[in-house]
């Protein structure tokens, strides 16, 4: 592996990335009505298999929604700043080497900063907050 800056300088960018970043995670209405309910979101099924809860950021968002969610009614857009994660949030390679969010703990539903429901076009694309 070749670093294009000294392996610390990394750790600080990710370090910085995460307290400036907001994050989103998609879920079900049914999933976010039960975390509300229980005050904490312990993950939708793919993430308790892969052991943490798969969030995205803004410039993730719209692939996530094609590639994972395509055509999918009743769903949920959360969203929250990373830096109210704490160290249980990594910054993990995933899809094309890009770096991806991974909770690797709970959801406080009190980290939600909005939820909105997730609407549907014509040609059953979610349409993206500001979009």
């Amino acid at each position: 592996m070749r670093f294009l800056k000294p392996p610390f300088l990394l750790v600080e960018l990710l370090r910085k990335q995460k307290l400036s970043k907001t994050i989103f995670k998609v879920i079900t209405r049914s999933e976010w009505s039960e975390a509300l309910a229980a005050g904490v979101f312990s993950g939708s099924q793919v993430d308790l298999d892969d052991g943490y809860i798969h969030f995205s950021t803004a410039e993730q968002l719209a692939e996530t929604l094609a590639k994972h969610f395509a055509g999918q009614p009743d769903l949920v857009l959360l969203t929250v700043g990373a830096a109210a994660l704490g160290d249980e949030l990594k910054w993990e390679p995933s899809r094309g080497g890009q770096l991806f969010p991974h909770l690797y703990g709970v959801l406080d539903c009190n980290a939600v900063a909005v939820d909105q429901d997730l609407e549907l076009d014509d040609n059953g694309v979610h349409i993206l907050p500001g979009a």
